[in-house]
């Protein structure tokens, strides 16, 4: 009886590891690390600058070409596009080794269209239109599993593309980027940027435009656009925008580039550029009958 009142009174005290054939203390587990391969997130987090193609036709091969092109992310548009998700997930699933990380500009944050986006393989949930705090706040809790948010754990073809592990690693991988396009979004650029969960706060140039009907270099669409830069790099998050930004507006670091049309133009452009045998020379001067067609020019 006694041993047994030492053994409680000792055990009370945390010291019943020092007597002989007494239970050690259970060593709680080391938590795991967290596989991250959004790439994107980890560039921006190194203070890297980030640039995505912009893609709104169907077409596999149109997808795979700008997602092998170089960028960084697809832009893929399914506010202005008919895109249906059948259709972006046969294109994610096309170039899923391509290293650009998927990325869908949503028609809206509702939990259908955020649900569907992050099962179909998209690591990135551009929400259009915030104007409104409630709107960005659902739209972390659609992407996110519990306990951060409530997306359900349903189907998809997530788990093929980013590997067994997805569940216990979405919540760190996917992201949030809030699009600021209206006066009403700038006057909560502060609470949005500060909102858990969002990574990138976008200022969208040609919406800002549109409702204001201001031109960039104006005073007042500058300052508007002042206020989203400030208030987004205050809270600590990556600032987005145009891929024209780049050079001459500093804090930016996401940026959306040109479409997959563009990018068409500019190819068959420079291709044909580059087959003028005479494009060094100056234009203007016919060139002798008779002789090399570029030697007079």
């Amino acid at each position: 009886m006694k041993i047994m009142t030492a053994l409680a009174i000792l055990g009370t005290l945390g010291l019943t590891a020092a007597l002989p054939n007494a239970e050690p203390h259970p060593v709680a587990p080391t938590p795991q690390e967290v596989r991250i391969f959004n790439t994107v997130k980890v560039k921006l987090a190194s203070g890297e600058q980030v640039v995505g193609g912009t893609v709104a036709t169907p077409d596999p091969e149109i997808y795979c070409a700008v997602a092998n092109a170089g960028f960084d992310f697809t832009w893929i548009e399914m506010q202005h596009s008919p895109l249906s998700y059948t259709d972006v997930a046969r294109m994610i699933w096309a170039c899923r080794d391509a290293p650009a990380i998927p990325f869908i500009r949503v028609p809206d944050a509702t939990e259908g269209d955020i649900q569907k986006a992050t099962d179909i393989g998209a690591l990135g949930i551009i929400i259009p239109m915030v104007d409104d705090l409630q709107k960005v706040r659902d739209a972390v809790t659609f992407a996110k599993y519990p306990p951060m948010g409530k997306r359900s754990q349903g189907g998809g073809q997530y788990r093929a593309i980013w590997g067994a592990d997805y569940r216990a690693a979405a919540n760190d991988n996917i992201m949030i980027v809030a699009m600021i396009e209206s006066p009403a979004g700038v006057e909560i650029a502060r609470e949005v940027a500060a909102t858990p969960g969002v990574d990138v706060v976008f200022a969208a140039s040609s919406d800002l435009g549109s409702f204001t009907g201001l031109r960039q270099g104006d005073a007042d669409y500058e300052a508007l656009v002042t206020t989203i830069r400030d208030e987004t790099l205050s809270a600590g998050r990556s600032l987005g925008g145009p891929l024209a930004w780049m050079g001459d507006r500093e804090g930016y670091s996401f940026f959306q580039g040109p479409s997959a049309t563009s990018l068409i133009r500019t190819g068959a452009r420079v291709a044909l550029e580059a087959a003028d045998p005479c494009r060094n020379l100056p234009a203007g001067v016919a060139p002798v009958e008779g002789a090399d067609p570029c030697a007079d020019r």
